[in-house]
């Protein structure tokens, strides 16, 4: 018998809340309410189930990607694979780095297709799937720091730009990180390219073999874990100015790589108060003066 996930509308009746086991969804969408109601209805349909897919092919998910045809079945699970594939070249990557903004893509989909909206967000733990339609924008608040949030800005997002997906990633965050990044907030065309992105960036901001940067093997942590002996950052000392600067410059000119290559639409960095932007010249996504968001659940700050 499928396991039924929970599903309850939030107290301030606009937002959708859909929980399976580590999987943590909070859904708004905008439109007529008919519509909306909808949208709502075919976003719990869509998740139901999606948990007992993703885990039916955990074992391939887990393995480093590879430029083979995977053996992998299901939408989301290819979308992980097909999202982290243009690093598995040259890095060490699974499926897995794609999960969270796989699963909010999925979900839209789900709801654009039934309903018709002018706005929708899924957020999975600050990963987040965008809908917008012509007209219409959101504002996000950048995480500098997630315990306890604080912001290190805002990007306006319209419906003109390409970017649909915001990922963060970094050392404080749900998954292991082999960087010292306290956050890195990723623009891209999709939650899931967003979410490998920003794997990536978090990964490259360190200081390898700095004596104030504590890692043991992702396996003693979670023995049941895509990452096995491979280490992981656990504890940051304070660091000096010149330090910092020199960890942010090393994930900067890996988000540079990944903006000249198309994979992102810009990318916030931030260490220790520090925060580095990288986006097209011609660009202002990045906004460091921030001054108003309304604060989700988890993740990335919206406006909705």
């Amino acid at each position: 018998m499928m396991r039924r996930p929970q599903i309850v509308l939030l107290p301030d009746g606009r937002r959708l809340h859909l929980q399976d086991g580590p999987i943590d969804l909070v859904i708004e969408a905008h439109g007529d309410r008919a519509e909306v109601e909808i949208a709502y209805a075919a976003a719990a349909e869509s998740f139901t189930g999606l948990l007992d897919r993703l885990c039916d092919e955990l074992p391939e998910l887990r393995r480093r990607a590879a430029a083979r045809i995977p053996s992998l079945k299901g939408v989301v699970a290819r979308r992980m694979h097909a999202a982290v594939l243009p690093y598995a070249d040259t890095h060490f990557i699974t499926p897995m780095a794609a999960v969270a903004g796989a699963v909010a893509e999925e979900v839209l989909g789900a709801m654009t297709h039934a309903g018709t909206l002018t706005r929708a967000y899924v957020n999975n733990g600050g990963d987040i799937a965008l809908h917008l339609a012509p007209g219409e924008k959101f504002i996000v608040g950048l995480v500098a720091h997630v315990d306890p949030p604080t912001l290190a800005g805002k990007t306006v997002i319209d419906a003109d730009s390409v970017v649909r997906g915001i990922a963060t990633s970094g050392r404080h965050g749900r998954s292991f990180s082999l960087g010292i990044a306290d956050a890195v907030t990723v623009l891209a065309r999709t939650a899931s390219q967003a979410d490998a992105a920003a794997t990536m960036i978090a990964n490259a901001v360190d200081l390898p073999g700095h004596p104030g940067v504590i890692r043991v093997p992702a396996c003693e942590i979670q023995p049941d874990n895509d990452l096995g002996e491979r280490l992981v950052t656990r504890d940051v000392a304070p660091l000096t100015c010149d330090e910092v600067a020199r960890a942010l410059e090393a994930g900067a000119v890996r988000a540079r790589e990944l903006l000249a290559r198309g994979l992102i639409e810009g990318a916030a960095l931030c260490l220790q108060g520090e925060t580095q932007i990288v986006a097209p010249t011609h660009s202002c996504a990045f906004d460091l003066s921030y001054s108003r968001a309304a604060i989700a659940p988890t993740g990335n700050l919206i406006d909705a």
